[in-house]
């Protein structure tokens, strides 16, 4: 099922109206909202509570049918079951099945989406791994802290290697180390070909990853673009250098406020780090250390499933088709090269049809009547035996009776 000119999930004029008991209109969720998402991209939808993020989210996925308007996801309905096959869903909070622990919940989704047994197994080893669970997939969910569910629920998302995931809040929950795993796993999945949905509140993560975002007030769309367009200041110049000598930073300084005039504002400081790189570096110095932790540990990056079979197929055809063309040439040299002596005669020819045929006869026989394998002789037939000896050595009798007559 192709993409239509690159759009994966395209939104018109979608409207979704909430009625009250009499069918009088008491919410408007979303109010003629027009978006295009197109194949390869993280786009990020944004917006304060109540402002329409997840009722659209839920029209996407099928859950509401919309007031007014269409979507269209893979160019059909949210409702095809193809399309559904092709979607992974991680929701802001993650009700699985608390009795069962990681490998069971990741084989009851893969025999949803019909997987194979082996291919169940290997897709759950190596998403285990991805979200840092493996010393934890054998405990039952109930016991799963809040960021270790969100790790598993994004594993279930990806166990059909979707080629849409719809991602709501995905780093609630999560310590400084498992968002920064889960940024740079949906770069990852952008990377691979793959098209990601999310929404968030935590503004600098979808800063950090979004390539465009839509921010919604009262279910309207209030701005559209790229990261950089829309937080693109045009009145400020920003100048990054290594550390200057003081008198040289006075020079430049000095050359500033005479170029904007005494009423302009030159700041000059040292530039910070920014607190999760802070956070990243310490943890990382302690694991370095080899402290153990309890909890989640460091992912081991996007499973190689995700995203790869297509061309690791494409590779395998063609390393087929190369090794037959090989064979082939192979064989006809060799045809060329053999002596004709080597060739038997016609009289040899039909000789070694005759001791073939005779072969695969033989065989058959053996392999329709084993000796290990006889069939079991039952009591008719030692009847049958019984009697037909009687009779034999009644008729040999007379025979020897006749004789002595004559």
């Amino acid at each position: 099922m192709p993409v239509t000119d690159g759009k994966v999930l395209e939104l018109v004029e979608l409207t979704k109206v909430f009625k009250g008991f009499w069918g009088r209109e008491r919410v408007k969720a979303v109010d003629r909202l027009n978006l295009e998402v197109v194949r390869g991209e993280v786009f990020g939808l944004l917006g304060p509570n109540g402002s329409g993020k997840t009722t659209t989210v839920r029209m996407v996925l099928g859950l509401l049918f919309p007031s007014q308007g269409a979507i269209r996801i893979f160019g059909r309905g949210p409702r095809n079951v193809e399309v559904k096959q092709r979607v992974g869903y991680m929701p802001e909070e993650s009700h699985l099945y608390p009795y069962l622990n990681a490998e069971e919940t990741l084989n009851f989704f893969g025999r949803l989406f019909g997987l194979g047994p082996r291919e169940r197994a290997r897709r759950t080893d190596a998403l285990i791994d991805m979200v840092g669970l493996g010393r934890a997939r054998r405990r039952p969910l109930g016991e799963y802290s809040k960021g270790m569910a969100r790790r598993i629920g994004l594993a279930q998302a990806l166990i059909n290697d979707p080629d849409l995931v719809i991602l709501d809040e995905p780093t609630t929950g999560l310590d400084p180390v498992g968002s920064r795993e889960m940024k740079d796993l949906i770069l990852t999945l952008r990377d691979r070909g793959k098209t990601v949905f999310l929404c968030s509140h935590l503004l600098a993560d979808v800063e950090e990853i979004c390539d465009r975002v839509c921010i919604l007030y009262g279910g309207k769309r209030r701005a559209l673009g790229t990261v950089g367009e829309l937080l693109k200041a045009e009145e400020m110049t920003q100048i990054r250098t290594q550390r200057l000598d003081g008198a040289i930073v006075e020079q430049v300084v000095a050359a500033i406020r005479q170029a904007v005039g005494p009423d302009g504002q030159v700041e000059v400081s040292a530039p910070t780090k920014r607190l999760e790189e802070f956070f990243l570096q310490v943890v990382h110095q302690a694991r370095q250390e080899r402290l153990m932790t309890a909890g989640a540990e460091v992912g081991a990056g996007a499973a190689q499933f995700l995203g790869e079979h297509e061309d690791e197929d494409e590779k395998l055809v063609e390393e087929l088709v190369t090794a037959g063309r090989q064979a082939e040439e192979e064989g006809a040299a060799e045809e060329e090269t053999e002596p004709a002596s080597a060739l038997p005669s016609s009289g040899d020819q039909e000789l070694i049809e005759d001791l073939v045929r005779m072969s695969d006869t033989d065989d058959e026989v053996e392999e329709e009547f084993p000796e290990e394998a006889q069939p079991a002789v039952g009591p008719s037939v030692r009847v049958r035996e019984d009697v037909l000896s009687e009779l034999i050595s009644e008729e040999s009798s007379e025979t020897e009776d006749d004789g002595k007559e004559d």
